[in-house]
């Protein structure tokens, strides 16, 4: 089987695509700062859920100036 177990399949990335900071210096697409997002490929599965779980915490993008 080439599928990996859910248990060890990497966490995918929150990125929509939409790559711009804000005024907050946060991601408007994704809601990462920008350590965040450089630091995401070499996180393991728990660090990648502590960041999720750091991003639904945070406040939707404003689409204020």
């Amino acid at each position: 089987m080439s599928s990996q177990p859910s248990s060890l399949a990497k966490v995918p990335s929150p990125c929509v695509g939409i790559c711009a900071l804000d005024n907050q210096e946060l991601c408007v697409g994704c809601r990462r700062t920008p350590e965040e997002i450089g630091a995401w490929g070499s996180l393991d599965n728990e660090e990648r859920r502590e960041v999720l779980a750091r991003i639904a915490e945070r406040p939707a993008a404003s689409s204020a100036p």
